[in-house]
């Protein structure tokens, strides 16, 4: 059996008490025998948020052939990876998976081209930009609720330990060495992507895990919907294997991953071999090159736009300065599944005395935080209205659009 490099090392930042704590203190049960983190995993599991996954795009639309990835299998496979890099490096098996498990909860319908043209929506109206890894906090933190043992609804309230690793995983890794920062520093405070690398070895090895896992599903998608003919695969194949081996899924993943745990240690960090990382590096310029830049993604791209767009401002048309729950019971009228789907997100997460007074009973089981407040200006519905959509599956998001379509 292989030595397990960070087995006498993990405990180091596992001995920071302050991995394991959550915003709140989080009810008992009788008789856990789970671990924090493994609690952790459980409540991402069972979390509307990660159910959503399964019909979001991860870069391929195409919501009827049952063989092309969607989100949630990219959490899967990310999860898988990172799992067993973790195993094989002696590394805390249940929070790695705890944050793969709960890596891209904050992913927007439509895949990444879905999350860009929110982001543009976002920042013109709520003076915020967009990005998945901190509405994956956001979700965590503020927005995804689950009922506890008394039948309240309250927020999910994850170990910092998750929570850090959700919104540090970019899996835009362009370095061939990670390691964890030194600080505990409020999440709340980071302002960008890739600001700050993980506070645990964990987070780490699923912010590497996400590239691994994606570049090579996209690969295998890619051939079978007509992505790359002939010559492009032999193109990849010399990239990769030097001409001879196929290149697909398991190909990709299992040799950088065996190369990932052949070279890391607690001195160098997760490391990918320079001979490998140059291999990750070319065929993420190969896949950039002829499959997300790929002109068939045009149509794509406008209908998603058109599906976003039309739903942000006629749902932000109808801010009132203090009568804008009125305003939404007249415009679910005339489109009763938006506007009362809309109406039912604002009143979980708004103040009790700004709620319709004939609603208010029907949130008294809902304890949770309270993100929009009063509702008191334009910038804060619209952050609502971000967080609508971003949690949308594509198919729900299509069927809203529908409804605009009847008269």
């Amino acid at each position: 059996m292989a030595e397990k490099k960070f087995s006498k090392v993990a405990a180091g930042p596992h001995s920071d008490p302050d991995i394991f704590k959550r915003q709140t203190a989080l009810y008992e049960r009788e008789g856990d025998i789970r671990s924090p983190f493994a609690r952790d995993y459980t409540r991402i599991l069972h979390s509307s948020a990660y159910r959503r996954l399964k019909h979001k795009t991860q870069v391929f639309f195409n919501a009827e052939n049952d063989h092309v990835c969607t989100r949630i299998e990219h959490v899967a496979h990310v999860e898988s990876v990172a799992y067993t890099m973790a195993v094989n490096l002696g590394l805390n098996e249940e929070l790695t998976k705890a944050i793969a498990f709960g890596h891209d909860l904050g992913h927007a319908p439509f895949g990444h081209y879905g999350e860009k043209v929110l982001s543009a929506l976002s920042l013109r109206y709520a003076g915020q930009s967009f990005w998945h890894e901190r509405q994956g906090l956001r979700i965590v933190d503020k927005l995804d609720l689950l009922e506890d043992n008394d039948g309240i609804m309250r927020n999910l309230d994850l170990t910092y330990a998750v929570r850090d690793g959700i919104i540090s995983h970019c899996g835009e890794v362009d370095e061939n060495a990670l390691r964890p920062r030194g600080e505990c520093i409020d999440l709340e405070d980071i302002q960008f992507v890739g600001q700050y690398a993980p506070f645990t070895w964990e987070g780490c090895v699923v912010k590497l895990a996400d590239k691994v896992a994606y570049l090579g599903r996209d690969v295998e998608d890619a051939v079978n919907l007509g992505f790359l003919d002939e010559g492009k695969l032999a193109e990849l194949k010399r990239l990769f294997t030097g001409g001879g081996d196929a290149v697909n899924t398991t190909v990709i993943m299992h040799d950088i991953i065996v190369d990932v745990c052949r070279h890391s240690s607690p001195e160098e960090g997760i490391v990918i071999s320079p001979e490998y990382y140059k291999k990750l590096s070319a065929v993420k310029a190969f896949n950039y090159e002829n499959i997300y830049t790929n002109a068939r993604f045009s149509a794509f791209q406008k209908y998603a736009s058109l599906i976003i767009e039309t739903l942000f401002e006629g749902l932000y048309s109808l801010w009132r300065d203090g009568q804008t729950f009125g305003e939404l019971e007249r415009y679910a009228k005339i489109y009763p599944e938006l506007g009362s789907a809309f109406t039912t997100w604002l009143l979980k997460y708004c103040d009790a005395d700004v709620l319709p007074v004939g609603r208010r009973a029907d949130m008294a089981r809902y304890k949770n935080v309270k993100p929009y407040g009063r509702l008191e200006n334009k910038g804060t519905y619209a952050l609502a209205i971000t967080d609508f959509i971003a949690g949308m599956t594509d198919a729900y998001a299509i069927r809203l659009f529908g409804e605009q379509l009847r008269f």
